[in-house]
């Protein structure tokens, strides 16, 4: 590999694990936004902000962009000690938002509840393709 190629692949790196921090924060972030409605309900008693609607859409649409955006084989393969993270938190999107659609009906968490079946059907669909190649 020559340098040009080795400072590519660096910058490949680096982009990479930049997408997977910003998934993190937002992950982190989420969940602040999530139990935010019953602390304030607690500490003030009335809640200050609302509960999550079109903004859970864009929660859920995080982790389903780093599936997508991670679907090349290697970089497929680099992501293996993070896809369980990535698991948790749509399994953690989705139960949210379907419980919230269900109860309210709230058309922003039935985008979610759509938008992170999307990112399950991805994974499997990578984790398939990885399993046939090995093969």
């Amino acid at each position: 590999m020559t340098v040009e190629g080795s400072g590519q692949a660096t910058r490949r790196e680096r982009y990479l694990a930049l997408r997977l921090g910003f998934f993190k924060w937002f992950f982190v972030l989420s969940m602040l936004r999530m139990f935010a409605t019953p602390a304030s309900k607690d500490f003030f008693g009335r809640e200050l902000v609302p509960w999550p609607t079109w903004d859970w859409a864009l929660c859920a649409l995080v982790p389903v962009l780093v599936v997508y955006g991670f679907r090349r084989p290697g970089d497929w393969q680099e992501l293996r000690g993070e896809r369980s993270l990535i698991k948790w938190a749509l399994v953690l999107y989705l139960v949210y938002a379907l419980m919230g659609a269900v109860g309210t009906g709230s058309p922003g968490l039935w985008i979610a509840t759509g938008i992170c079946l999307a990112g399950f059907a991805g994974m499997w669909h990578l984790n398939r393709k990885e399993r046939l190649r090995a093969g």
